[in-house]
């Protein structure tokens, strides 16, 4: 029996990775006919991309330390289309999440030690993007505001109040060319795991994936979460709070995505500036439909799609290709990935073990 559920839950999960796998497959070959439509060695540009992003274990830790925001926006995408909400904002929680960590870094360090000033900052950027995200969720359930329109209008509004603020009235005169707010004491800043060049952030990542695993899949939250995604209607019937369950879930979302700006902040920059708003936010929208809103998968495909970040300047450089060529890709992927839900359940892995039926 226990050989028949192993067996059985992996026949469940090949099923539900097939239809992404394909995607991915297809998205390769229609970025290698766009590369040969302009003479361009498809087989050239996918060699060094592995380069860049897996080739060495400098690529490698690259890699993951590009990892670390995108998963942790994956999440803000993934928590809320459990509840069926498609939430395409956290970029605006990341740009709003850094700047307030970044504000709350320069009033807490000197005045408290400097791990407190860290945990200080990371509870900010949390806070301020669960809020933002959270604000959005309340839109969706008091007004009946499309949690789409209003997430994406919402990040410009963010981008916008950043680069006013940062160029405006928080900025440090001595940041010329990128205006910034006043820079982090290098005490207080998030330094590298032992023995690598990969910041904290990532081990901080990997555990917010763990733990919103356990608590969408392992919790009363996390099933009221999945029932009111399969249906609102019975839910309500059950006697669930579906908007406190709602606000909270987007709250938690935004909070991801909020951290993820804090630690760009206090691993990577040492400041707020515009250099927050660089995408991160979006890709995570691909990663999260890539792994299918599972916590656990994210890992991966965030690596994945972090190493296809870190390479674009190996490409960049060795064929002389623009930058925005791996945007192409990433944009048809997307695309693929899109289409693959129409085949969700109707691709399904071969049976390895077929219980034997009642007499």
């Amino acid at each position: 029996m226990l050989l028949s559920n192993s067996l059985s839950r992996l026949g469940r999960a090949g099923s539900a990775a097939l239809p992404p796998i394909l995607a991915l497959l297809a998205a390769c070959v229609l970025f290698s006919l766009f590369l040969l439509v302009q003479g361009i060695s498809p087989g050239a540009v996918f060699g060094n991309i592995y380069d860049g992003a897996f080739g060495s274990w400098f690529s490698w830790q690259n890699s993951m330390q590009r990892a670390a925001p995108i998963m942790l926006t994956a999440l803000c995408v993934a928590v809320t289309a459990k509840l069926g909400l498609i939430v395409i904002g956290a970029e605006g929680a990341l740009v709003l999440g850094g700047l307030g960590a970044a504000l709350a870094g320069l009033a807490l360090q000197g005045w408290l030690p400097p791990l407190a000033t860290q945990t200080g900052l990371l509870l900010a950027g949390a806070v301020v993007g669960g809020l933002w995200i959270g604000f959005a969720g309340a839109l969706r359930h008091y007004r009946g505001v499309n949690e789409t329109i209003s997430t994406l209008l919402l990040t410009y509004i963010a981008i916008a109040v950043l680069n006013h603020l940062v160029e405006g009235p928080l900025r440090d005169p001595a940041s010329l060319n990128n205006p910034s707010t006043y820079p982090l004491d290098w005490n207080v800043m998030i330094g590298e795991i032992p023995g690598t060049s990969i910041h904290w952030g990532f081990a901080f990542a990997v555990a917010a994936c763990i733990v919103f695993w356990v608590l969408v899949n392992r919790t009363t939250f996390g099933f009221a979460v999945r029932m009111i995604g399969g249906n609102p209607q019975a839910a309500k019937l059950s006697g669930i709070p579906v908007g406190k369950v709602l606000l909270l879930a987007c709250a938690l979302g935004g909070a991801a995505a909020g951290l993820a700006g804090a630690v760009e902040v206090a691993a990577v920059h040492g400041a707020a500036n515009s250099s927050l708003a660089v995408g991160y936010g979006f890709t995570g929208i691909l990663v999260a439909f890539i792994a299918r809103q599972n916590a656990l998968a994210i890992i991966a495909v965030a690596i994945l799609l972090g190493g296809l970040e870190a390479s674009s300047g190996v490409v960049q450089r060795r064929m002389d290709l623009p930058d925005a060529t791996l945007v192409v890709f990433q944009g048809i992927a997307f695309l693929c990935v899109l289409a693959s839900e129409a085949i969700q359940g109707r691709l399904r892995m071969p049976q390895l073990f077929r219980p034997r039926e009642a007499v």
